[in-house]
């Protein structure tokens, strides 16, 4: 394979719509409005509009965006908050920099989501929230999440960092996008992901008015009118720049859904009958937007077919190769290994191949080819 490879091809989607990034960044550098300009408005209306929801905040990152929520729901120290073992550290990374208390519960072996059969026994008198991951671009089980955060009267936020565009699939048939199904979703454009700029940025969603005004508040030093601070906030913005590529990429993120469930549906007819490696699995109460295109691989063998693709030229990465709970930063909540078995035995198994907008046929050809070389020879 003479063409290098690329995990994500950002420097090829950007070249597709070249013409209209460019038009866009020059209009906001001309316009000088560097911080909250009117492409910071015009993407919140873009946000809204697409997602069909009432209020969208933008904010600096995602992290900020899970932390600006936990302080727009009032959440205080020593308060519990459910968190999956299996996720990127920045979900349980704003719990304890909060002073909140991470709670954490496995996930499920098939779509690792977070294991709403255990969520009920996981609930204590000291629990505020529940922080469903929709992992790799799929949507968690909602209605059942949701049902039992009425029960308990706790708060539901999204984490749809890898999901933006994906919809949940309501057992009546009726659908709603991801982050916008509980009490408050969260996002992050970081570059890599589905609708990703050219730096850090995040939002919130939410149909709450009262919420929506006081993240607004929180993610702007606390203050709605200049220079009367309501309450302790932080300095978290999208700035105008960012918002003017995602306010044109916005418009073309059914297109790049589309093409990357192209990419998966070849990958898994490809790959389905494969002994030793696990395709994704696909929830019927979710879309799937493919973020990441993870696979399983059986017999301890992950980290010899990583090095058997890695010295042929393809790539891959592995989300996650150590569970939360096993982290030296969070060992002082007193989990061990074998705590969370399904987790664990994820960060062993899982594999994430090449899969973006861009990918070429003859590419992802050679990948499978790949692929099929190290299970039907003997490595």
């Amino acid at each position: 394979m003479n063409e290098k490879i690329q995990m994500v091809d950002l420097k090829n989607q950007y070249l597709r719509i070249k013409e209209e990034i460019d038009q866009s960044l020059l209009s906001a550098v001309a316009e000088t409005a560097y911080i909250n300009g009117p492409q910071v408005k015009a993407f919140i209306e873009s946000l809204k509009s697409f997602n069909r929801v009432q209020h969208a905040v933008t904010c600096g990152n995602g992290t900020d965006a899970l932390q600006i929520a936990m302080m727009g729901l009032g959440f205080k120290p020593g308060d519990e908050v459910i968190v999956p073992a299996f996720t990127y550290i920045a979900t349980v990374e704003v719990i304890a920099l909060l002073g909140l208390i991470p709670k954490f519960i496995d996930v499920r072996p098939d779509t690792f989501e977070l294991d709403y059969e255990q969520l009920e026994s996981k609930i204590t008198d000291k629990t505020v929230g529940i922080v469903p991951v929709h992992l790799f671009g799929q949507c968690s089980n909602m209605e059942a999440i949701n049902a039992i955060a009425a029960k308990y009267g706790v708060s539901v936020i999204e984490d749809t960092a890898q999901a933006m565009g994906a919809e949940y699939i309501y057992a009546d048939g009726h659908k709603q996008f991801a982050g916008t199904v509980g009490t408050i979703g969260t996002t992050s454009f970081f570059p890599s992901k589905n609708l990703g700029c050219f730096g850090d940025g995040g939002a919130l969603l939410t149909n709450d008015e009262t919420l929506a005004q006081r993240v607004h508040m929180i993610a702007n030093h606390g203050q709605r009118q200049k220079y009367h601070h309501e309450s302790i906030g932080v300095n978290s913005r999208l700035d105008t720049v960012q918002a003017a590529i995602l306010n044109v990429k916005i418009n073309h993120l059914h297109e790049y859904a589309r093409a990357r469930q192209a990419v998966a549906a070849k990958y898994d007819s490809s790959l389905d009958d494969i002994k030793g490696i696990s395709i994704p699995v696909r929830a019927n109460y979710s879309t799937h937007v493919f973020n990441q295109y993870t696979c399983k691989i059986a017999n301890n063998r992950r980290d010899a077919f990583k090095a058997f693709l890695q010295e042929r030229g393809v790539p891959s990465m592995v989300y996650y190769p150590i569970p939360v709970h096993l982290q030296q930063a969070y060992g002082q909540y007193g989990y061990n290994e074998g705590d969370f078995p399904v987790s664990e035995q994820l960060c062993r198994d899982v594999i994430s191949l090449p899969i973006h907008t861009e990918m070429k046929e003859e590419i992802q050809d050679y990948i499978i080819e790949q692929v099929k070389a190290f299970f039907t020879d003997e490595h």
